[in-house]
Order: C-alpha cells, then structure tokens, then sequence
C-alpha cells in the first residue's frame, strides 16, 4: 500500500510549481484529479520535445486524471463543488483572489468542508504590497536577487532550470504532508500559502546575510563564494574537473598529495578557508598549476586516492548517458517515456508511475 492511497486531492494547477506538488503526491498513491481550462493547461503547449508532447508537461502530471471545466459555467462550478465534497486536498496555483471571484472563497471552504487542506502558490502571497503582481519563474529569480548571484562576473543569469517553481512545488509538497499529519492527529484541515517571493527569500538567507555582515557576495561562475578552493581547474588534456576543499585537513592532503607542496597548507595566506578565500586568486593558481602537470585520467586517480572530493563537468549529453543515472517509464497518449527517477526510495518498496492524461482524460 502506497503512503497516501486513499487521499482525494483535487488541482486547479497550470505550469511547473502546483503540478510538482500534486506530481508527488500522485507518486505516492494519492488519487489526483488535474482540472484545466477547455484549452488544457499551457504546459502542454510549452515544446514538443517528447514525442510531440511538452517536456514539462510529461514530467510533472504523471499518475493524474484530467477534468476540463469552463469555472465561468454555473454546471461547470458545481461539478468542482462536488468534488470538493469529497476531497481531502485542494491544490490551486490561479491569481490571488481568482478562486473566490469564482464562488470558492478560502474561508467559506473552510467552513463547509473542515478537514479540507487548501494550499494556495502564488507569486508573492496572498497579501502585501505585490500581492497582485503577475509571477514567473525568472521575474522572481530576478526580483528575489538569485539572478544577481548567478552567472559570470560580467552579468547576472538565469539558474538553468525552474528553480524558484520547482522549490515553491517542493515546499508546498512538504507543507501539505505537514497537514495531513496534523490532520490525522487533530481531524481539522489547513489553508496553506506559498509564496513562491518568500521560498526564494528563504533559499538565500546564506547570500543575504554575508551581504548583510558586510561581505555581499559576487558572481564567480563555477567558483564557490565562501570556500575555497572550490571550483573548475583545466588539466593539461581532457576535460576540466571541479574539486571541493570543505576542510583546512582536506587542504593540507590536497598540497601534499596533488599540488606537492604541503608547506603550503601551514602557509598563513592559505592556512584558514577564511585566509584562502580572501586569497582566491593566489589559492587558485596554486591548483591551476597543478592540474596542468596532470592528464584528466592522472588527476582524477590522484584525488580519487586522496579522497578529495571531485566531480565532471558535464553536460546534458553527459547526464544522459552518465552511469549512475536511474531513470523510470511512463506511458503517454504518444508512448512510453522515459526520465529521471525521483532522488529518493523506500528500501522496502518497487513503485510504479502513472501514465501522463490526455486533455480530459482519466487514467486507464
């Protein structure tokens, strides 16, 4: 028996954020009906890069059903009001205000239906002075300052994946199994807000209180801001390997054994993270020159003796084909997909996916 077999969640979703949370509790035995516009969500439409259906839309509504309703129709609300009756979870990502505009304000869901658990994700919350504002994954990457830690030194980037709605599903995800236990214990529902500003806030306590203390960090490319050495080094053939120093111990064998210096390590511009920091460049062309005696294959066997911490520098191609990657099958209305397996399993349990709805599609 799967954790939440037996649990009705009804999504008023669209996109990446509310999907990620319901995708999880589907993966978990959780019945999950999708509702979407006549139109379909507008994930579907994002590419055709899986046999003509959108990537998104494959990987976050595995193991729903899709319900098409027009909430503008009064027969199509009632139906949404029925299933509300027998529903556990309400999962809904529309603009702040839009679900009470439709006649399902939060607190009179409440009160009809008490051990209901409403999470609502938006952009900003449901109050405050932006509270109104339109949100996307990048607007908030950007207005929340992660944008301006991202990148090379020249110019601020975008994280290479959705991160601020993958986080903000994450949380809500996490904050809706909160409630079901506290619901089991208490027989009373919850109303959750996401705020997806707030989850990226949360994200980068770390950067905003070196900024705070004084020591507001910049863009370093593959370069960590606050270790070091921390980053990508190019050997004298094949392709660039990042190394990870967390301690002044991991240093000292890495002057010892790879760089063939172990004065250094009690060198007092290097002896301290805190001294190789303020010392990076010089830090830096310690390892470079090293690296550059080696091969890939002789400094990998190098660090790998010493247990230093490294890693490949790798690309889509090289995640694709990368052995240590698990991966799982779903069927789709155009065939079997397959893509990355959650990062997590029980010990004890061989789990299934669902296949990926049609539009207005129950599962088979």
């Amino acid at each position: 028996m799967l954790p939440l077999e037996g649990i009705e969640v009804v999504a008023i979703e669209q996109a990446v954020a509310a999907p990620f949370a319901t995708s999880r509790l589907a993966d978990a035995g959780a019945h999950v009906v999708k509702v979407e516009r006549p139109e379909g969500d507008f994930a579907r439409g994002y590419d055709e890069a899986v046999k003509g259906q959108s990537s998104y839309f494959v990987w976050l509504n595995r193991g729903k059903e899709s319900l098409t309703l027009d909430l503008a129709q009064t027969e199509d609300r009632a139906r949404l009001e029925r299933l509300l009756a027998g529903a556990d979870v309400l999962v809904q990502n529309l603009k702040p205000g839009s679900l009470g505009r439709l006649g399902f304000e939060p607190s009179r869901l409440r009160a009809d239906y008490p051990k209901l658990i409403l999470c609502s994700i938006s952009g900003y919350g449901e109050t405050g002075p932006m509270a109104d504002r339109k949100a996307y994954d990048l607007l908030i990457q950007a207005e929340s300052g992660l944008c301006s830690i991202t990148g090379g030194p020249n110019e601020p980037a975008r994280v290479g994946i959705s991160i601020v709605d993958i986080a903000s599903g994450a949380t809500a995800h996490a904050a809706i199994l909160e409630a079901l236990i506290r619901r089991g214990r208490t027989g009373q529902g919850a109303e959750i807000n996401v705020s997806m500003f707030g989850v990226m806030a949360d994200w980068l306590s770390v950067p905003l209180l070196n900024h705070e203390g004084g020591n507001s960090p910049r863009r370093a490319g593959l370069a960590h801001p606050s270790i070091s050495p921390y980053g990508a080094f190019q050997p004298g053939s094949g392709p660039p390997i990042l190394i990870s120093i967390q301690s002044d111990r991991e240093w000292a064998i890495l002057c010892r054994d790879f760089i063939g210096a172990p004065d250094l390590s009690d060198d007092p511009r290097f002896a301290t993270n805190v001294q190789r920091v303020r010392n990076r460049e010089d830090t830096d062309a310690h390892v470079a020159r090293a690296f550059a005696r080696f091969s890939a294959e002789q400094a990998v066997d190098i660090l790998s003796r010493s247990q230093i911490a490294f890693a490949s520098v790798n690309d889509m191609a090289g995640l694709a084909d990368h052995p240590h990657l698990q991966r799982v099958t779903v069927d789709s209305p155009n065939g079997p997909i397959s893509f990355p397996a959650p990062g997590f399993a029980f010990a004890d349990e061989l789990r299934h996916y669902g296949p990926v709805p049609g539009l207005n599609r129950r599962k088979s």
